[in-house]
């Protein structure tokens, strides 16, 4: 990959481009606050946000202004891994920076909902804000308390958000799982954690057709012995099923919403992870481990803000749901687009992003590649001007599919090819808005992230393929898997190889230029 360097960039950024950036912004900003360096750009501030880890956490906390109820005694106190202890003393909660963007913007659109007919349905600030508020209400009033597991069968839509919200909003633990999973997949991650409020739909829609799931819903409830109330959405318009509870009686109250202050370490969700055997693993992440991520890798990395529109197409069921709601805390629109990423033709993510004005837009590498193979043509078909970044998960970017983005959806555009995983539900390496993009590489690794790739022997390696590994705690590294109490099991995930270093398995190769 080295070689690499007689090509050159696919894609460059201006001047311009660059000293807007908010990662610019900041780096010049911690320069004078914390001792980031002020020249070398993110090559060097990256160097010193793994160097000076301490530093840089304390940087991004204040740059976001993160609201500490109360204050934290030091950033870290204890960087072992695992078992980092991130922000000792403090507490925050994680909804009530979602929803910040209400108090001054409340008339402005937080999300836009997209189906199959592809017409985008706002939702405002104040709206988003207000129903969060009813909702947490009424889960407090069923008795719902901090540490309480609250489970969603759900698809993409607005009620999905607000019910996450919602539950962090009174220190609730959110799970979920989309509605084209079986029942038997939902229980073998719900029945693991016990959840006391099943969200549920009656159905959805997708590939133009409707998929009643009232028999599987049934089916959870026989199962879940531990649900004390199951609140029904009426997605296909079916009443509420007898000993349930009516979503729009729970949204109907004009009520502010009251923010549980919890410690920096609460656990905010759990994700599910593929064991190679026996049940998923139950990742559990915390409030201000994914808060703090969060706003690092959204407002820095994707270099989202109060004017841009976030559309990454996914399900509940996948991680990158998470990651899209939180563009909430960058103060961007978030795209919801509940359908089938190909229906009514392989186009149809693009045309989402025409119709939302996506400025970043997320899919995966496959999709792009099915979009190539079926002659699909964006940049001539539809109006994509908003569009500044397109990026990728879910498996690398062929070099074919960097070319094919390059020349069909418009030469000059930001291709960030992204890579992460659920564990830590983040990216540890991708976008970067003031780095060239070349042809089938990842950008740089993400800043506080020690990425590196080790041989056999446990050696750093450049230029050839290596266990990819981080070497420093990340904030949204899981505080523990959930029914494991002894951290054997978590252990054994991450740290068996190479005792107090991640790795995650996966094989990658570290360029002399620090792409991935």
């Amino acid at each position: 990959m080295t070689s690499a360097h007689t090509e050159p960039p696919l894609w460059q950024p201006d001047e311009e481009h660059i000293a807007s950036a908010a990662v610019t912004r900041f780096q010049t900003w911690a320069a004078e606050h914390h001792g980031a360096p002020a020249e070398g750009g993110y090559p060097a501030l990256h160097r010193w946000s793994v160097e000076e880890l301490e530093a840089f956490w304390q940087a991004v906390v204040e740059w976001f202004d993160i609201r500490f109820s109360t204050p934290y005694e030091r950033v870290l106190g204890d960087r072992s891994m695992p078992g980092a202890d991130w922000f000792p003393g403090a507490t925050l909660n994680y909804a009530e920076h979602a929803l910040r963007a209400a108090a001054e913007r409340p008339h402005d659109t937080a999300l836009l909902h997209v189906d199959e007919t592809q017409d985008p349905v706002p939702v405002t600030w104040a709206e988003l804000r207000r129903q969060v508020g009813s909702l947490a209400a009424e889960l407090r009033a069923l008795g719902v308390r901090p540490g309480d597991r609250i489970s969603g069968y759900l698809p993409n839509v607005p009620q999905s958000v607000v019910a996450l919200l919602a539950t962090a909003a009174v220190g609730g633990v959110w799970t979920s799982c989309a509605p084209d999973f079986g029942a038997r997949s939902v229980l073998d991650r719900f029945q693991q954690v016990e959840p006391v409020v099943l969200f549920t739909v009656d159905g959805y829609r997708y590939g133009g057709k409707e998929h009643d799931r009232r028999d599987t819903v049934a089916e959870l409830r026989a199962e879940l012995p531990t649900v004390r109330a199951v609140v029904h959405i009426p997605l296909l318009g079916t009443p509420a099923p007898e000993g349930t509870l009516a979503w729009d009686d729970l949204v109907a109250g004009d009520v502010e919403p009251v923010y549980e202050q919890l410690p920096f370490a609460h656990p905010l969700w759990v994700l599910y992870s593929s064991g190679t055997t026996g049940l998923p693993k139950a990742i559990v992440q915390s409030q201000g481990g994914i808060l703090v991520e969060h706003l690092k890798q959204l407002g820095l990395h994707c270099d989202l803000g109060p004017e841009d529109v976030f559309f990454w197409y996914t399900s509940t069921g996948w991680m990158m749901w998470n990651f899209l709601v939180s563009g909430l805390l960058t103060g961007s629109t978030v795209v919801l687009y509940d359908g089938s990423p190909g229906y009514p033709d392989t186009a149809a993510q693009w045309r989402v992003a025409e119709r939302t004005r996506a400025t970043l837009y997320g899919t995966s590498a496959a999709y792009v590649m099915a979009c190539a193979k079926a002659d699909v043509h964006p940049g001539r078909d539809f109006d994509l001007s908003a569009v500044r970044c397109v990026a990728t998960t879910g498996s690398p970017l062929p070099p074919d599919g960097f070319r094919w983005l390059h020349d069909e959806v418009r030469e000059n555009l930001w291709i960030a090819s992204v890579s992460g995983g659920t564990d830590v539900c983040s990216c540890f390496a991708g976008a970067v808005p003031t780095l060239p993009v070349h042809i089938g590489e990842l950008q740089a690794a993400g800043l506080g992230t020690d990425l590196q790739a080790w041989d056999a022997s446990g050696k750093a390696v450049t230029g050839e393929v290596g266990e990819l590994v981080v070497t420093n705690p990340m904030p949204s590294m899981p505080i523990h898997f959930w029914n494991d109490p002894d951290g054997s099991r978590y252990r054994d995930s991450y740290f068996e190889m190479y005792p107090g270093v991640w790795r995650h398995g996966d094989w990658i190769t570290i360029t002399d230029r620090g792409s991935v």
